[in-house]
């Protein structure tokens, strides 16, 4: 809405050369009075106290210019700019004759009408240009719409080949009685390129057909800049390059090609890393990694982590787990990555102990920017423990999952929404059955106002065991309730189905049934501290398809999140709200959101 008069005063400080600034823009609005001040160096000049009269002086000559170019921004061209120095006009002023002193710089501009486009062109057209929205007739004549057509134009041609398109030129004619713009820009698409050759440069220890392979570079084929963002992609991925640049060179091949440059620096080779999450109920977990990023010279990753848990909690038992894992990438082929898996662990669950092993092989591929699949085969030996015995399970299972993640922030997301479904066949032996699990898990991000400053997240989990019965079962394919990957309020896995081990004794244990959800509410209070409110629930059934009976149990509760640049410092304090489960405050401390 515009309004008669706006004006910036900034206050006079008690001393120093500059009293004061003024800037008045008669008839503008509070986005064009914004963008005004944020251009003018001399308001920028007077906010970092800067007292010398010649950076003043110098600072107000190149308001001119910056002020018209805030206006083109806007969509004004017949802006009339005034800046007085203590009265006298700066552009008046040779620039050798700088004031000794400066008391008050007054800037006036009177922006006059916003231009519309009559007319917006561009020539020649590339198909399936994406023009900005805001470069069409009638629209208001913001310069920044021509750069930002002019821009995508020139990525349209290079979209479909001409990798050495540009702008030859446009014409842009005011028409100041009409308030209208007349724009037309030019391109010079060039000729349809196909890539030449990829020299590399910068690796040590990375062996050069690895680097290929793994980059998957097109040699031969129509050149496209998002096959080039890809083959830096791959390689980035691996972890194994502090950096990949890849640059296009100046001029063109013989035969229509173009020759990529890939310049790499590589990364250490090994790295470690540790943490930490703590619990008034479930105690100190803590766990730990070391990796090598490139084992045998081809970007094989070795890894190994453990982790103890539960250490001086409620239970009195100490859980562990130790795991070995190879990646090599671009194996079978360049967007996939085969690994192997070697896993030990021991944890209290409910009335059991469960002991388990596991191997696993398997390939994972990744599908575009947000698309993995992932399958492969294992084993699992299990013993679980209770008053009633023990029992043995060995399954052969047959992993599959696929994950579609589009958030901005794997570890803070404001945007966006990631969905993982899980099925895993498996065949018994010993006192397993044969099923299968299945498991889902939905989340969703959605960010009000500036910056995202709120967010809205929800989650959204479900899992079945199909086939066995619950005695058929191993510990590793049932589900637990409780704590901070399910209902924060709640004891962790404190929720599961009471299973009969003889006529006069039950164990509580996990169920054949899973459904938790949970709602959180975050909002930044300043650039690193924020808030928190949620609340969760869940749902153990004894049933596989959540047939039979089943309970459920909720928590809610506050937190606090400090900002460290690389994931949020999280501090949730939860109360159970329903169910058996519970009956005092829980308390998490750790990195990264809650989901």
């Amino acid at each position: 809405m515009a309004i008669a008069g706006a004006a910036l005063v900034v206050p006079c400080r008690p001393a120093g050369a500059l009293d004061r600034v003024e800037l008045t823009a008669p008839g503008a609005d509070r986005a064009l009075l914004d963008r005004l001040r944020a251009a003018s160096l001399t308001i920028a000049a007077e906010r970092d106290k800067t007292t010398d009269s010649q950076t003043i002086f110098a600072a107000a000559r190149a308001d001119y210019a910056r002020l018209i170019g805030a206006l083109y921004a806007e969509g004004y061209y017949s802006g009339v700019i005034q800046i007085l120095i203590d009265g006298r006009e700066a552009a008046e002023i040779a620039p050798l004759d700088t004031p000794e002193s400066i008391g008050v710089v007054s800037i006036r501009v009177t922006p006059g009408p916003i231009f519309r486009f009559e007319r917006a062109r561009m020539r020649p057209y590339a198909r399936g240009t994406r023009l900005p929205p805001a470069y069409g007739d009638t629209r208001p004549a913001y310069s920044t719409a021509i750069v930002d057509a002019a821009e995508a134009g020139v990525a349209g041609w290079r979209a479909i080949g001409h990798a050495k398109a540009r702008v030859a030129g446009q014409s842009i004619t005011a028409d100041h009685a009409a308030a209208a713009i007349f724009s037309e820009i030019l391109l010079a698409p060039g000729p349809r390129l196909r890539f030449g050759q990829m020299r590399v440069s910068g690796y040590e220890r990375m062996r050069l057909e690895r680097i290929l392979k793994i980059a998957g570079f097109p040699a031969g084929e129509v050149f496209d800049p998002a096959k080039l963002d890809k083959v830096a992609a791959r390689l980035r991925r691996t972890g194994v390059f502090r950096t990949v640049a890849v640059t296009e060179a100046d001029t063109i091949g013989p035969g229509d090609t173009l020759d990529v440059e890939l310049v790499l620096d590589e990364e250490k080779l090994r790295r470690f890393g540790f943490g930490a999450e703590v619990s008034n109920s479930e105690g100190l977990s803590l766990s730990g990694y070391w990796l090598h990023r490139n084992l045998l010279g081809g970007a094989e990753r070795l890894r190994v982590d453990g982790s103890v848990e539960r250490i001086g909690g409620q239970s009195g038992a100490i859980d562990y787990s130790l795991g070995v894992r190879i990646d090599r990438p671009a194996t079978p082929v360049t967007d996939a990555t085969a690994f192997v898996e070697a896993r030990a662990s021991r944890e209290e669950l409910l009335d059991q102990t469960v002991e388990r092993v596991a191997l696993d092989f398997g390939l994972s591929r990744v599908f575009g920017d947000h698309f993995t699949a992932q399958a492969g085969i294992g084993y699992l030996a299990e013993r679980v423990s209770d008053a009633g015995g023990q029992t043995d399970y060995r399954v052969l299972t047959l992993p599959v999952a696929l994950t579609w993640d589009s958030r901005d922030n794997v570890l803070d997301a404001h945007q966006g929404f990631y969905l993982r479904t899980e099925l895993t066949p498996f065949l018994g032996y010993a006192s397993a059955g044969s099923g299968a699990q299945v498991k889902a898990d939905a989340r969703l991000f959605h960010g009000f106002g500036t910056d995202d400053r709120v967010v809205l997240a929800g989650r959204l989990q479900l899992g079945t065991v199909i086939g066995p019965t619950l005695p058929q079962t191993p510990a590793s394919f049932r589900f637990w309730s409780g704590g901070g990957g399910t209902v924060r309020g709640q004891p962790y896995q404190s929720l599961g189905v009471a299973l009969a081990r003889s006529a006069f004794l039950s164990v509580q244990t996990g169920g054949m049934s899973f459904a938790g959800a949970s709602a959180e509410l975050r909002a930044s209070i300043t650039d690193t501290i924020g808030a928190a409110a949620f609340y969760d629930a869940g749902y153990v059934g004894i049933d596989e398809l959540f047939g039979g009976t089943g309970r459920w149990h909720a928590g809610a509760g506050l937190g606090l999140r400090y900002n460290t640049g690389i994931g949020p410092i999280r501090i949730d304090v939860a109360m159970p709200v329903s169910g058996p489960t519970g009956d005092g405050v829980q308390i998490y401390v750790g990195l990264g959101q809650a989901f």
